[in-house]
């Protein structure tokens, strides 16, 4: 009874949180421009004379839904590389549709190729669900594979068209998305100087480290050796300010009992604020206190250094500028593995997929691709409840989606009526997707059916056979799609973490031993395999523990007893990553190497069997006293 009552409780549950609608601001220029996208290649195609194939042009529009608010260096490689993906897909959609047992598993390889590259990478955006569409429509068209590059290069050539709409923002705000990180890190420090002293402090502080990880990869991004602006300059030497400052926080004030002043936090605001201001900036200016300890004094010069980057004239700093960023091949191959998360997702997805593929078309559904593409749909949720909450928004949206799209085909429209409603729903879609997904869905599901029914040329249209047909698709592939996360992917994640905490806990001892140990004259750490490694370990458990939070249920238990340990072994590796950037390191004795690396282990060994370590003790580590401190505050998580 107990269970059955658990059960209800958190399938109601579930139900409400998939019709929930979020606070987030409509993005009103990225609809419209996604709408523009869409429908200007059907209005070329019409312009020219040849609706049809404006119609399979219409398709590159969809790259358009991939763009978000990344540096647009990166953004310029990214857009055009699901351009190409969604040409490729194109082409093998074309010359794969006389065989429907091939566009079956060609459908699962597309898909969990897509879902490998898209998580390996941590891009964000719809992930595989538009591969696989423009994949499944083009097979859904008349069989022609004669028409292969024709139908490729038309697709090709209005996802470049939407890759310049994505980057006309370029020539208005060339740094706008390092901008805004680089504001939010310090509105996070803000946060975190104002909570000093309260039980606030550990959380401001795991806010912070996430924003900084996140300012140093966008930057990293960003950047372009041989175009390096003022601006770009700047916001660099910010982001190096603001890691000082919250280094300086959290070696000097973890423990702190009292407040700092308020001036801090409040001048901090401030400097965040000019920053994101586009017209003259005022120099920031804060009274600090006639009295203070040197510590707190430290902060407030940090503060107005980072105020003199931000309006005084700085010099070149192009030669010092370095990231490190990883290889495309050091981050495939790190994902490529048995207890990676993206790889087990990756395969499942694409399984899932062919056998979803594989029944609809061994039945003969009318339009068989529906069946996998609501499968798609519903596996695109990033934890399983996340699947749940898209399967009920895909279906109630979906339903009545197919209403509107029923009624609109039943009155028979073409050419410019077609453009224009693609125009109007995309941009509505693009408008809601930020609010509920099942919300979008309401004026994606038009938008699709409308250029997948006017490119196959049905000129005999019945509202009640369409409406049952698309209906009864949409509950087989939901349900194929429920069923095998379900199955397959419940426990997956869980289940995982203790073996992959002990690799990283391992991976962590290396770079540590690299760090303090001497590797010889012209070693650089930064570039080091041991912190490749640790990273990537790392980007892996933090994955795996986001999805073992969706499972049904979730084990709080473990969730619970994870988290802090998580939280600790990323401010760990945060430390690390600091310290590598130190050109003088202290070289520790063997034997203090030693019983550091011993601790490491005995954490690592206890991680795998699920058992408190024993807590060992850690020697001191000069100048950098909070690396030995959060060794030992990892020990004691993992012993609780």
């Amino acid at each position: 009874m107990m269970n059955d009552k658990l059960r209800s409780n958190a399938g109601s549950i579930i139900i409400k949180q998939a019709l929930q609608v979020n606070k987030k601001p409509f993005p009103w220029l990225k609809a419209f421009s996604a709408g523009l996208a869409a429908a200007l290649p059907v209005m070329i195609g019409l312009f020219f004379g040849n609706f049809q194939y404006g119609l399979i042009a219409g398709l590159g529009g969809f790259t358009y839904l991939y763009v978000f608010n990344i540096p647009y260096a990166q953004r310029a490689k990214k857009i055009f590389s699901v351009v190409i993906g969604l040409t490729i897909v194109t082409y093998l959609g074309t010359i794969s549709a006389p065989y429907p047992l091939a566009v079956a598993i060609m459908m699962g390889i597309i898909g969990a190729v897509a879902i490998f590259v898209f998580g390996a990478l941590k891009i964000a955006g719809p992930s595989a669900i538009f591969f696989v569409l423009v994949f499944a429509m083009t097979t859904g068209m008349p069989v022609n594979p004669d028409e292969a590059f024709l139908r490729a290069g038309l697709v090709f050539l209005s996802g470049i068209l939407s890759w310049i709409i994505s980057m006309i923002g370029w020539f208005f705000n060339p740094h706008g998305p390092e901008t805004d990180v680089v504001t939010r890190v310090y509105l996070r420090l803000a946060e975190l100087l104002d909570s000093v002293g309260t039980n606030k402090f550990t959380e401001a502080k795991h806010k912070v480290m996430e924003v900084l990880k996140e300012s140093e990869e966008t930057l990293s991004a960003s950047y372009i050796p041989w175009r390096t602006t003022d601006m770009f300059n700047r916001l660099y030497l910010l982001n190096i300010d603001a890691n000082k400052l919250f280094i300086t926080v959290v070696k000097n004030f973890s423990n702190a009992d009292a407040p700092l002043p308020k001036a801090l936090g409040e001048s901090t605001r401030m400097l965040a604020n000019s920053l994101n201001k586009r017209e003259k900036r005022e120099k920031t200016s804060v009274l600090q206190p006639k009295e203070m300890e040197v510590e707190v004094s430290q902060l407030f010069s940090t503060i107005y250094n980072a105020d003199a980057i931000l309006n005084e004239p700085i010099s070149k700093v192009k030669d010092s500028i370095q990231f490190d960023k990883a290889s495309l091949k050091t981050i495939f191959m790190g994902a490529f593995d048995k207890n990676s998360i993206v790889f087990i997702s990756s395969v499942r997805f694409g399984v899932i997929t062919a056998i979803a593929a594989i029944i609809a078309y061994q039945f003969e559904f009318v339009r068989s691709y529906w069946i996998p593409l609501s499968c798609v749909a519903v596996m695109s949720g990033a934890t399983i409840v996340a699947t749940f909450h898209r399967a009920i928004q895909r279906f109630l949206g979906t339903v009545i989606g197919i209403v509107i799209a029923g009624f609109i085909l039943s009155f028979h429209p073409t050419g410019f009526v077609i453009a224009l409603f693609i125009l109007v729903l995309t941009f509505i879609t693009e408008l809601f997707i930020v609010k509920n997904y099942g919300l979008a869905a309401l004026f994606f599901t038009p938008s699709a059916l409308l250029m997948a029914e006017s490119t196959s040329r049905q000129d005999m249209f019945s509202f009640n056979y369409f409406a049952q047909a698309r209906v009864i698709d949409i509950v087989i592939g939901s349900a194929i799609g429920l069923l095998g996360i379900y199955i397959v992917g419940r426990k997956s994640a869980s289940s995982r973490i203790p073996h992959l905490l002990s690799k990283t806990l391992r991976s962590q001892a290396q770079f540590l031993m690299v760090l303090f140990s001497n590797q010889g004259e012209g070693f650089n750490a930064r570039m080091s395999k041991e912190r490749m490694k640790m990273r990537t370990n790392l980007s892996n458990l933090e994955t795996l523990y986001n999805t073992a939070s969706g499972e049904i249920p979730p084990n709080r238990e473990v969730l619970d007893y994870y988290w802090p340990v998580l939280f600790r072994a990323k401010h760990l590796a945060y430390l690390l990553e600091n310290c590598s950037k130190e050109s003088t390191r202290p070289i520790l004795s063997d034997d203090k190497l030693a019983q550091i690396l011993f601790a490491f282990e005995t954490m690592a060994n206890s991680a795998s069997r699920n058992v408190s370590p024993k807590q060992i003790e850690i020697p001191e580590i000069d100048s950098f006293p909070s690396i030995q401190k959060e060794i030992q505050f990892l020990q004691k998580e993992l012993g609780k």
